[in-house]
């Protein structure tokens, strides 16, 4: 029962806002249905609904990590993005407004509650074939909210985002079929038995299958070199969006991986996807460390540090032992810490009206000054400067490296995050110190009240900090049943 409702209330509910004519309504909306599926979310953790092996729907340990992940991040963008629909509305023409059948903010507020509800889709699936369909389903809910702006830029990231992604989604597909191949003899593709069966599965049709689960999915993941939709997508996309992208959806891609691992690692096939996930997440971390050297514009800055991230989870994971609980506290670190550093980009983008990066400097001074002071904290973070929980993650990875006597690969880790985070170093002290900050937009932004968009990502900076400093024991446990389901100590 609660997954139907998670997964039925913010559709039936993002159906209605489409219809709804008042803009502080539909904002009311959103909140009421973050809220809602953080209660719901709640109850699942506590409770759970347990997995029979029959359903299509039903939450693991897994899951239920993940649903968690989503829901605490599309809670705080309902709030941060109240003020933030309100500052991009407006100069809004409502003449033109009128004239259409649903107003932008009417599609936006659509389809972000569409979106929370095919993610939920997605981390609930137990069926393989069915996992497909939500996720291609998240992004047919996500691309009219990268169009928001409406502009030429937005709607070319936009269309990479449908091609690009498309392509994947549709590899995944001929995955799905291979899978379906080598387990000829069941009718249904459902996890679990096809965990418990797995022993009987054709191995060569099963390597291919994963294979292809691999590259579609780690297309949609934002694995390099399938990520070039990412850095357009996150930059033209409004902010409140591109912390979901980042935090919330790349995760359900990785998922969709995860479900094949799954499989893999019953039918003894462990190490034959770890060499994959090893080569995979060093590429992406080397592909990001070279295109954060040189970048000019934050927000593409921030995107291509999700594309190293991903790439140091599934490396993680390809590692084994601890080092898969390692990748999972940093997979946590990492949602919660980019979703707070699109929020505060979408504070100086609102101020400055550029993400043009040598035209912004001196952002703690003056008004910007709270959201400097969370713009570098932000990037301490999602470096792993510790206290954070990001490094605890990346310590555990390396440690577990070391341990298995893989040296070359840990000087690799470690000098691609040296690069990164002189890269992004450079970057972020050019925009936060020196010189004044120019007064900027202060009419579209200072004056109005801005508490929400200061407050949501201090909260989420401080979860951060309290997972390096304090691992509550109940999350521990929780991600170490996730870690037992992935193969690792």
């Amino acid at each position: 029962m609660l997954t139907v409702l998670l997964i039925t209330v913010p559709l039936l509910l993002g159906l209605v806002s489409f219809f709804i004519r008042d803009d502080f309504k539909r904002r009311v909306l959103i909140v009421v249905c973050s809220s809602a599926h953080l209660v719901l979310t709640g109850l699942v953790w506590g409770n759970g609904d347990g997995v029979n092996p029959g359903a299509w729907f039903a939450f693991d340990h897994t899951g239920v990590v993940f649903l968690a992940i989503t829901s605490l991040l599309f809670f705080g963008a309902s709030f941060y993005g109240i003020e933030y629909l309100s500052g991009e509305n407006h100069h809004e023409d409502n003449k033109d407004e009128k004239r259409r059948l649903f107003s932008r903010e009417a599609v936006f507020s659509g389809c972000f509650l569409l979106f929370l509800s095919t993610m939920t889709f997605v981390v609930a699936s137990q069926h393989l074939a069915v996992l497909w369909v939500g996720i291609e389903a998240t992004t047919l809910a996500s691309a009219p909210l990268i169009y928001f702006h409406r502009t030429k830029r937005s709607l070319e990231a936009t269309w990479k985002y449908l091609l690009i992604c498309s392509v994947g989604i549709a590899v995944a597909l001929l995955g799905v079929f291979f899978l379906a191949v080598a387990d000829h003899h069941r009718e249904e593709m459902l996890l679990g038995q096809m965990i418990a069966s797995a022993r009987d599965i054709n191995v060569p049709w099963l390597k291919a299958a994963f294979l292809l689960l691999f590259v579609g999915y780690g297309t949609k993941m934002g694995l390099a070199p399938f990520h070039t939709w990412l850095p357009d997508a996150h930059s033209e996309a409004p902010s409140v969006v591109s912390a979901l992208l980042s935090g919330a959806l790349l995760n359900c891609a990785f998922l969709g991986i995860l479900r094949g691992y799954q499989i893999c690692i019953a039918a003894g096939l462990q190490s034959y996807c770890q060499e994959i996930f090893i080569v995979f997440g060093l590429v992406s971390m080397a592909f990001a460390a070279v295109f954060i050297l040189g970048q000019t514009d934050y927000k593409r800055m921030l995107a291509y540090s999700s594309v190293e991230h991903m790439g140091m989870i599934i490396f993680g994971i390809g590692v084994g032992e601890s080092a898969v609980f390692g990748a999972l506290v940093n997979m946590l670190g990492h949602s919660l810490t980019k979703a707070g550093l699109f929020f505060v980009a979408g504070n100086i983008l609102s101020y400055f009206g550029t993400k043009r990066i040598a035209d912004i400097q001196g952002i703690l001074t003056g008004k910007m000054r709270w959201s400097g002071a969370l713009w570098m904290t932000g990037f301490l973070l999602i470096t792993g400067t510790p206290p954070s929980g990001i490094f605890l993650g990346k310590f555990i990875i390396l440690k577990e490296t070391l341990f298995q006597g893989r040296n070359g690969l840990a000087v690799v880790f470690l000098a691609t995050l040296g690069v990164i985070f002189i890269g992004m170093a450079r970057i972020f002290i050019m925009m936060t110190l020196g010189g004044t900050a120019p007064q900027g937009n202060q009419d579209n932004f200072y004056n109005r009240n801005t508490f929400l968009r200061i407050w949501v990502p201090a909260l989420f900076f401080v979860l951060v900090i309290t997972l390096g400093v304090y691992f509550p024991y109940w999350l521990k446990s929780a991600l170490g049943e996730v870690a037992h389901e992935l193969g690792g100590g």
